[in-house]
């Protein structure tokens, strides 16, 4: 039988499908949660990897699918009755307000597994460190970590970086109390970046074509690791508890997280939160040094930095 154009279009884009799937089933019973805080941020990087192996495999001839099982409990679906969900979420993520970054997906994680707060610029506000401060308190039983993370071509960021290059802009967002705040918060780390840039490349590193890109991303890997640190701090979270905090920047372009790692020569993932002041300079040296970076200074194709450079 001949199929009419309105079929073969129709099979032609199912051939393009990259899907994801949320299977709500009574016999997809909730995942086990994660025994300890480094249970939970290799499930995170692996649904993240999983997420990203998706999406890289979109357009290939058989189509690519993401399940992710989900116990209809956890959205308050019971047999013959109705109910709330218990809430249980194995990790706190402190996510960009950014639209492009939809925390639950990139993670390949469902409802009730993540307990969310998105501001701009990962910043650390009362309202985020009270959410956190109630979700150690009253979600000990299943949560493992708390994760911070950043992502590449930040606004907030980005607006920082703008004003620090062109202080004359800031004139812009002085009528604008809650911008001014933000862009005010993050000029810290904006300041920090710029100058372990000139110490790593020279004073001349200014006059590099990529300089602000470079500055962009260095200002995001710092901010990230900053907030993670205060969180660590302002909660008393030393490492030695059931909860750790870990930080990340998602790359939109990639879909992938990514963090430095001193150790570690592929830095996709996710890193423990520094301790200390020592902690926070090697990482400091670490990303302004490291080959993603010194590829922006140069103005690079910025996905060839990531997909050749980044691991290196």
């Amino acid at each position: 039988m001949a199929m009419d154009s309105t079929e073969d279009h129709s099979r032609e884009n199912s051939e393009l499908l990259a899907e994801v799937i949320y299977r709500f089933a009574f016999d997809a019973a909730h995942r086990p949660l994660p025994p300890d805080s480094e249970a939970a941020r290799l499930r995170l990087e692996a649904g993240n990897r999983a997420f990203a192996e998706l999406l890289a495999q979109f357009g290939s001839s058989n189509g690519t699918t993401l399940s992710i099982d989900i116990d209809p409990h956890d959205v308050g679906l019971f047999p013959g009755r109705s109910a709330a969900p218990v809430q249980q979420p194995f990790a706190a993520i402190v996510g960009c307000a950014d639209a492009r970054v939809p925390v639950e997906l990139i993670f390949s994680e469902g409802p009730n597994d993540l307990f969310v707060v998105r501001t701009a610029g990962n910043g650390i506000g009362d309202d985020v460190m009270g959410s956190l401060s109630y979700a150690t308190s009253h979600l000990g039983e299943s949560l493992r970590t708390i994760v911070v993370l950043g992502h590449s071509r930040c606004g907030a960021v980005s607006t920082a970086v703008d004003v620090y290059l062109q202080p004359a802009k800031y004139m812009n967002i002085v009528p604008m109390k809650d911008l001014r705040c933000i862009v005010d918060r993050t000029l810290v780390t904006v300041q920090l970046a710029a100058t372990w840039l000139e110490r790593v490349h020279g004073i001349e590193v200014i006059r590099q074509p990529g300089y602000r890109s470079a500055l962009i991303e260095v200002a995001i890997v710092l901010n990230a690791a900053l907030t993670a640190y205060s969180i660590r701090t302002n909660l008393g979270l030393t490492g030695n508890e059931t909860v750790d905090v870990v930080y990340g920047v998602y790359l939109l372009e990639e879909r992938l997280v990514w963090s430095p790692r001193r150790v570690d020569p592929n830095w996709f993932g996710l890193s423990s939160a520094p301790f200390d002041a020592n902690e926070y300079v090697v990482l400091c040296d670490l990303v302004a040094s490291c080959p993603r970076v010194r590829a922006l200074l140069l103005a690079q194709d910025e996905i060839d930095i990531i997909g050749r450079e980044a691991t290196k």
